[in-house]
């Protein structure tokens, strides 16, 4: 029965991927036996197959929810450079079609496919299991704990030493991800201007990375807002660390909750936009607006992309296992709805390559730290974060998506602001803490 198994699995690899160029991966089954595609130049990852039935499972469906599972619960393992497999998504979309039509190619399916109900999966994270009305608070709030209320220990494990989890800013592609990270906060400071004494909301702040550096070196008083009780706890007591109670705080608390009379000068949301939600867009923008006084500036920090209307979200791994309910949109469409709110777009600067790179970081990271995160988190976990995190490098590479950073103004009365004529103060003496 096992070397029948084996048979149909390498018939089935062969009629798939006998046409696969330039592939630089190769496959090895539970046995050890190997096969490399005809197409090979450089065997630079190993896919190895431990459950005889699910390349048949995959392939006769092959959306990147089931190839995401396939990993995450064990049914197949990635040895090497996980890079080297997602080129392949787009041969696999090209052969499905004859695929689907081809009689021999469902017989292999069929026999092989009994098999993946009786492999021992790893067990540990779900998906998610949302409840409510989408985008609703509450149901927003299910979300975020899903993604950020994880041990905070398991993120410190990849991300710099201030927390970031969004795109750094690297000056050279040689730069480490610490300095890169710093560089990109001190941008978001200087673009927004920041003076001592101003009041300065983070909306999605996250670990307290920008709260932390606007307060102790602009002397900002910075509010940080975020739904993940394990991030509002640890940036609390970052900022007792520092002795910043009088410039920071953080609340637990979602951006329509925020009522403050005073206003504040300055906005910013670094990589909490993509949660926001189509439907919630103009509600976005228009709280932004009445938090802010006239004169103030918002940077909107956040990634952008077309999905179109053939996106099925249940058929996607990152909606299912990474970020539920979140939403990518055009920077086209969201800028729109920033200025019918009423806001002037002063600048718009693509990060695109900067994610790409700090995505690489991140999976280094993780993977040189894998004993120790296995200690605060499942295996399936680790490999959601390794997958996700090393197809979004890609997907950045390849421009499937972007990031962008939007600077918005609310002007005064007949157009005033206190920007100056030029951006060259931005890029001027450039010093982190």
């Amino acid at each position: 029965m096992q070397e029948k198994m084996i048979e149909e699995n390498l018939a089935l690899l062969k009629q798939v991927f006998s046409n696969y160029k330039p592939a630089h991966f190769n496959f090895r089954l539970w046995n050890g036996q190997e096969w490399s595609p005809p197409g090979l130049e450089e065997a630079r990852a190993t896919v190895i197959i431990y459950n005889p039935g699910i390349m048949a499972h995959i392939l006769s469906f092959p959306t990147d929810v089931r190839l995401g599972e396939a990993y995450i619960y064990g049914d197949i393992d990635i040895e090497g450079d996980i890079y080297a497999i997602f080129p392949a998504a787009e041969h696999l979309k090209e052969v499905s079609p004859k695929l689907m039509a081809n009689p021999i190619f469902w017989r292999r399916v069929f026999k092989l496919k009994k098999a993946v109900r009786n492999f021992n999966r790893l067990q540990g994270r779900s998906k998610a299991n949302l409840q409510g009305k989408l985008h609703s608070i509450e149901r927003d709030r299910q979300a975020i704990s899903y993604h950020y209320d994880l041990p905070p220990e398991f993120y410190t494990l990849y991300l710099d030493p201030m927390m970031n989890y969004s795109c750094a800013y690297f000056r050279s592609p040689h730069e480490d991800l610490a300095t890169a990270q710093r560089n990109k906060l001190e941008l978001i400071c200087r673009k927004l201007r920041l003076k001592p004494g101003e009041r300065v909301l983070d909306i999605g702040c996250g670990w307290g990375g920008f709260v932390v550096y606007a307060a102790k070196k602009y002397g900002v008083k910075v509010v940080g807002i975020t739904l993940a009780q394990n991030q509002a706890r640890y940036a609390r007591e970052w900022i007792e660390r520092e002795g910043l109670q009088d410039l920071a705080e953080v609340r637990l608390q979602d951006y329509r909750e925020v009522n403050d009379p005073e206003g504040f000068d300055k906005l910013v949301s670094i990589g909490m936009f993509e949660h926001v939600g189509k439907p919630l867009l103009k509600t976005y923008f228009q709280k932004a607006w009445e938090l802010l006084k006239p004169g103030g500036f918002f940077l909107n920090h956040g990634i952008a992309a077309d999905w179109g209307p053939t996106m099925i979200r249940r058929w996607s791994f990152t909606e299912q296992y990474v970020f539920p309910d979140g939403h990518l949109r055009p920077i086209s469409k969201t800028i729109t709805v920033a200025e019918n709110v009423g806001f002037e777009v002063r600048d718009v600067e693509s990060l695109r390559e900067h994610y790409a790179l700090t995505l690489r970081h991140w999976v280094k990271n993780l993977e040189a730290h894998r004993e120790e995160a296995l200690k605060v988190v499942d295996e399936v976990t680790y490999r959601v974060w390794r997958l996700y995190m090393a197809g979004a490098s890609y997907g950045f590479s390849i421009n499937e998506q972007s990031v962008f950073q939007a600077l918005l103004v609310k002007n005064r009365d007949k157009g005033e602001n206190e920007l100056p004529l030029t951006r060259e103060d931005i890029y001027q003496k450039w010093e982190t803490l």
